[in-house]
C-alpha cells in the first residue's frame, strides 16, 4: 500500500524522542511526527503526551525524495486533541515576584533650562569627584593598596 500526501492513517508509535515521535504505518512504512505537529498547544516534553505502543491517527504532510514521511496529528480532521497523560500534574504558576501594580517610569530629568552654566558645572564636578573616589576605593581594595597599620 503506497502512502500518499493528504491521507489520514492510523499508526502505532514505535519511538518517542525529544524532537518527535516515530510512527509505524500500515503497509510497513515508518513516518515521523515532529513535536510542533502534535498539538496546537505548547508541549514541554513529548513523552508526557505520547508513549510507545499508543495507536494514533495521523495525516501525511509530505514525502521527501529520500522517502522520509512527515506526519501530523494536529492537522488530522476528526482526531481527538492530544492531552497530557492523567498522571501529569498541572503546571504551577511562577512565584517569587509580587505584582504591586507599579509600572516603570523614567526619572523626570531636571529641566536644564532653569540651571545656569555655573550650576551645571558645579553639578558635573561633584558627580565626577564622587565617581573618582569610588573608583579609587575599589581599585585600591583589589591591589591591597592603601595604608597598613604595621610599621
Amino acid at each position: 500500500m503506497a502512502v500518499q500526501v493528504g491521507e489520514v492513517l492510523e499508526g502505532k508509535i514505535t519511538g518517542v524522542k525529544k524532537f518527535g515521535a516515530f510512527v509505524s504505518l500500515p503497509g510497513g512504512g515508518t513516518g515521523m511526527v515532529h513535536i510542533s505537529e502534535v498539538s496546537t498547544e505548547y508541549i514541554q516534553e513529548l513523552a508526557d503526551v505520547l508513549s510507545e505502543g499508543q495507536m494514533i491517527k495521523v495525516k501525511v504532510i509530505s514525502i521527501s525524495p529520500e522517502g522520509k514521511i512527515a506526519l501530523s496529528i494536529k492537522r488530522c480532521e476528526g482526531a481527538e486533541p492530544v492531552a497530557a497523560k492523567p498522571q501529569q500534574r498541572e503546571r504551577q504558576p511562577r512565584t517569587g515576584r509580587a505584582d504591586n501594580g507599579r509600572v516603570w517610569q523614567p526619572k523626570a530629568a531636571a529641566s536644564k533650562d532653569n540651571l545656569s552654566f555655573e550650576d551645571m558645572m558645579s553639578r558635573f564636578k561633584t558627580q565626577s569627584e564622587e565617581k573618582i573616589s569610588d573608583l579609587k576605593r575599589v581599585t585600591e581594595a583589589r591591589r591591597g593598596g592603601g595604608y597598613s597599620r604595621r610599621r
